[in-house]
């Protein structure tokens, strides 16, 4: 089930008496109702919440470039992420990798923009970038995510390679 507006708020503004202020760290923050930036929608949405990027960035033509985003995001147990195309940039030929957060994980969120058109795009920093849509599961995971990218730093991350596992022999 994809969260609505009313339940992204919830699980990221911090209000006395409520289970968030008691226990879960917020979804999103800073949390923003809709709001306009550098010409473009970001914040909370009807089924989502859009996203910034904390880094300005100039993608070539027919180039690939990594960012991060403003925005902290902490998935409880029971909600995965998708990070989707912001429909604005996709018409001038910017395109995500539209990237899994799974239950549990938390952190900036590190983006792979690709410029797919001929001429070069420039991305100012807190510029609307992503949509992020949340889904709750049908109950808690029992693994929620603890890899490599857990609590990722508000930069870019390079690809961390998984480490072999030492195998033993009886």
């Amino acid at each position: 089930m994809i969260l609505s507006a009313q339940s992204i708020r919830q699980m990221s503004v911090h209000q006395k008496g409520t289970r968030l202020a008691d226990e879960a760290p917020p979804l999103v923050s800073p949390f923003h109702e809709r709001t306009i930036e550098n010409g473009m929608t970001f914040g909370l949405g009807p089924a989502g919440y859009d996203v910034r990027i904390k880094q300005r960035v100039l993608i070539r033509a027919r180039s690939f470039e990594l960012a991060s985003i403003v925005e902290h995001i902490s998935l409880p147990d029971d909600v995965t992420a998708m990070v989707m195309d912001k429909s604005s940039w996709a018409r001038k030929g910017l395109s995500l990798m539209n990237t899994v957060a799974e239950p549990g994980w938390r952190g900036f969120l590190t983006i792979e923009i690709s410029n797919l058109s001929l001429v070069p795009l420039v991305i100012p920093a807190g510029a609307p970038i992503a949509q992020i849509v949340f889904m709750r599961l049908d109950e808690p995971t029992k693994q929620p995510y603890a890899g490599k990218y857990q609590d990722q730093p508000d930069r870019p991350v390079l690809a961390i390679a998984e480490k072999p596992k030492e195998r033993t022999y009886e």
